[in-house]
């Protein structure tokens, strides 16, 4: 597959000429290529985003909400050539991709039907002459940044709030993994999606993003990203006073009480720290255990790591693959040998798997490494790859003021067979969403988002689309015409 930018409706070269290679993490074979957009690219996108509009803006919701439904009826019909195109080009195996794209189409069905409930109302005021009415308007044109790790879900969570709210968007793909994107602007350029409305340019996050958080055209920037690009993004946002949606990195804790089944939470977080390979904002990264039920825990949580097997995702009955690229492994690999220096001890895995199939790709084992001390890497940044620490606590007390002790607040995790004894800890700890025995935090009706540097703005339920709109008041004098 060779993809362009997409821009005021047609597809179009970079205006450089940029070109990138795409290439499958499992095998280093040729997926495709894409245009890699530059400053000029983000000049002619916000042009034509400007110039959308007024006439997106005043298109009835009823209509908007047509065009969302027949892009996800598209997008579903298409899921299984949009996931084999996703599982080459980043390396989640095909059911994971599917699952990812049913959940996009999903979110734009949702915010279709949200759009429609958009409205306002008549508040109370100080004279009998004089009506308030409050209401709300398209925020204006907004740039989105979508990162590569669930490129396609993530685009839906930007792109359908952002287009039922009647917003436009010039939106930068991850330039890592624009492909199966390119495939979803095809469904929504076939929806009847007026030219200009959507403009997709892939492109990198010094140049292209940087461009956006800083281009006076664009009102909001809204981005999934790491904590040093969502601070990047609001210095560079700063000159222009934007409204910013960043959802940032994370270091989330899973807190194993000691009243909880230790099989129960060790497939669970087995599951969530490395499913997608921990390339995942709320992956497990530290995991903090009671004494009393340490030793049975490491156990299961070992058993199950071993049980994992990695392949390329496109093989049937393949469920875990490889990292995205060398940097991520690297990363990986420096996290673990800092916490064995540190007196952690390998649990599980702990390196490059051997054998044919593996050579080529950017594979690492899943690996467990238990009794790691505070100061590790791996309890105090965001590996982003797949490695659990585990740490052992005293009590609950313990284990809250270490999940509270990082600058991060995205999601966390407990688990007990004490229902009330969790929700006491959970009410406590200082993160967006907290899973108690269940080992996600998502929700589509529900807002997603961090505290502290785990950034600002929430998506997902109606505040994801709320946020595309600014509230008016008009203030009225009404004359009485009946002379009572």
């Amino acid at each position: 597959m060779d993809r362009k930018l997409f821009i005021d409706g047609a597809w179009t070269e970079a205006a450089a000429g940029g070109r990138a290679e795409i290439r499958d993490p499992a095998t280093g074979d040729l997926v495709g290529t894409s245009a890699i957009a530059t400053r000029a690219d983000v000049d002619r996108a916000v042009a034509a985003a400007g110039k959308a509009l007024p006439g997106w803006a005043s298109t009835h919701a009823d209509e908007r909400a047509r065009v969302l439904h027949r892009a996800a009826d598209l997008v579903a019909q298409r899921a299984p050539a949009i996931a084999d195109t996703l599982t080459r080009e980043q390396g989640k195996p095909v059911p994971d991709s599917m699952k990812e794209i049913l959940f996009g189409v999903e979110v734009i069905r949702f915010y279709a039907e949200e759009g429609r409930r958009l409205g306002g109302s008549i508040r109370p005021s100080a004279r009998a002459d004089i009506r308030s009415l409050v209401t709300t308007a398209p925020v204006g044109v907004v740039g989105g940044i979508v990162p590569w790790n669930y490129p396609v879900d993530l685009y839906a969570w930007k792109v359908a709030p952002v287009l039922a709210a009647g917003c436009t968007l010039v939106v930068k793909p991850p330039h890592e993994t624009p492909l199966a994107i390119g495939q979803v602007v095809e469904c929504f350029v076939e929806a009847g999606l007026p030219a200009g409305v959507l403009n997709d340019i892939p492109g990198t996050g010094p140049e292209v993003g940087a461009a956006l958080a800083e281009h006076p055209g664009i009102a909001m920037v809204t981005a999934t990203a790491s904590v040093p690009a969502g601070q990047s993004i609001m210095r560079a946002a700063a000159g222009t006073l934007k409204r910013l949606s960043l959802e940032l990195g994370g270091q989330c804790p899973f807190i194993v009480l000691d009243d909880a089944d230790p099989q129960e939470a060790a497939a669970a977080a087995a599951r969530r720290s490395f499913s997608n390979m921990g390339q995942i904002c709320i992956a497990v990264n530290r995991i903090l255990v009671a004494r009393g039920i340490h030793a049975r825990f490491v156990e299961a949580l070992a058993e199950e790591t071993r049980k994992i097997r990695l392949g390329h995702g496109v093989l049937p009955g393949v469920l875990y693959g490889p990292v995205l690229n060398e940097s991520v492994r690297a990363r990986t690999d420096a996290h673990l040998q800092d916490a064995l220096r540190r007196g952690g001890r390998l649990v599980a895995g702990g390196g490059r798997p051997g054998g044919d199939g593996y050579d080529r790709g950017f594979f690492f084992q899943p690996t467990v490494v238990d009794d790691v001390p505070d100061g590790a890497l791996a309890l105090t940044e965001e590996t982003f790859g797949p490695l659990a620490a585990i740490r052992p606590v005293a009590d609950d007390r313990e284990a809250l003021a270490v999940a509270n002790a990082l600058p991060f607040g995205l999601a966390a995790y407990v688990y007990s067979g004490d229902l009330e004894r969790a929700w006491s800890l959970a009410e406590r700890i200082e993160a967006g969403a907290v899973g108690v025995n269940v080992n996600d935090t998502s929700e589509l009706h529900a807002p997603f988002g961090g505290w502290k540097m785990s950034g600002i703005g929430r998506e997902l339920g109606r505040e994801g689309i709320e946020a595309f709109r600014e509230s008016k008041h008009i203030k009225m004098r009404v004359r009485d015409r009946m002379g009572l």
